[in-house]
């Protein structure tokens, strides 16, 4: 997380949809704006964000009534990419209709926030040969939107995790914002090693040690801006491979097997483990007073799922300047 001088989102009220562990939240409550309201239908996930915020969010978006909803400056979605049904050459908001994208333009249609802020995986921008983001385009134009995207990297914004996103940002079209543009990219200065904790008794658990680990002749000695593979343990497939801590992590997930399963491993100390849910949280931007989920299952679980601060907060800084004419 980044440590943010200028309130420039000051006075503004968002909403906070699919909203996870609420990382949406606070990067834009570090920026000076209000949560006026929230949802998120997993229930697990319902929990951490009660012990963070202090309030149970909403539960499934699709029962919800959009007039219910507060009125807000910006609508905040990280709403998962489901398959979009197109009809020949049809496209925006019939087109959206069955996905959950549709219940954020039904929002949209009746609340008309100035600004719709929206994070998703980088092969939205792909999906379905581009037909679906052409879904998603054309909905917000539908709807009196200006509509930007762009698909950026975390390890480009100080974050030692690669982790690619696509992020879209969509004015109001009577505002008349121009200008807009996404963060530019700085050099990395922190590595895995930043992020690991010194707390051996946390950690103990997850140090792996078999008779099947290979490592090949590459010395741990160099900083990188990349992963770097330092060896394997079984068959080297996913969950299976031993990085180096001076390079930076691989996309922390939410699924997937393998002994380091959804983390990978590290060699860490002369000793192999994979990374704890307070490192992926870490890595992720979430400050040490974020309290992550009592099972560690779902905690890795949602850290997979969520969204990286530091870039949302960089972003947002850009919304608020772009907005400060307006």
């Amino acid at each position: 997380m980044i440590d943010v001088e200028k309130k420039s989102l000051s006075g503004m009220r968002f909403i906070d949809l699919f909203a996870g562990l609420g990382g949406f939240r606070i990067a834009l409550e570090s920026l000076g704006a209000e949560c006026v309201y929230s949802s998120e239908w997993d229930k697990q996930a319902q929990l951490v964000y009660e012990a963070n915020f202090g309030e149970v969010p909403d539960g499934d978006i699709t029962l919800v009534d959009e007039k219910t909803i507060p009125d807000h400056d910006i609508l905040c979605a990280g709403f998962p990419c489901q398959a979009f049904s197109i009809s020949g050459k049809q496209r925006g908001f019939n087109d959206s209709r069955g996905t959950l994208f549709f219940d954020v333009a039904r929002i949209v249609r009746e609340k008309k926030p100035k600004v719709v802020f929206m994070e998703n995986v980088k092969n939205f921008a792909s999906h379905n040969e581009g037909r679906t983001l052409a879904v998603v385009k054309g909905t917000m134009e539908e709807l009196g939107y200006d509509f930007n995207y762009k698909v950026l990297n975390a390890v480009d914004y100080g974050v030692p995790q690669k982790r690619e996103r696509i992020y879209m940002v969509c004015f109001r079209q009577d505002l008349s914002v121009s200008g807009f543009r996404y963060p530019e990219p700085f050099a990395l200065t922190r590595h895995v090693e930043d992020v690991l904790l010194d707390d051996e008794d946390m950690v103990s658990s997850l140090y792996v040690n078999r008779p099947d680990t290979y490592f090949n002749d590459k010395k741990d000695d160099t900083y990188s801006d990349t992963s770097i593979r330092l060896g394997i343990v079984n068959k080297g497939g996913q969950g299976e491979r031993i990085y180096s801590t001076k390079g930076i992590a691989i996309t922390l997930s939410a699924y997937g097997g393998g002994v380091f399963a959804k983390t990978g491993g590290y060699l860490i100390n002369g000793k192999t483990r994979k990374l704890h849910p307070r490192e992926c949280a870490r890595i992720m931007g979430y400050p040490d007073s974020y309290k992550i989920s009592k099972s560690m299952s779902q905690a890795y679980k949602q850290f997979g799922n969520s969204v990286v601060i530091d870039v949302l907060q960089l972003i947002a800084e850009e919304i608020g300047r772009s907005l400060g004419g307006n």
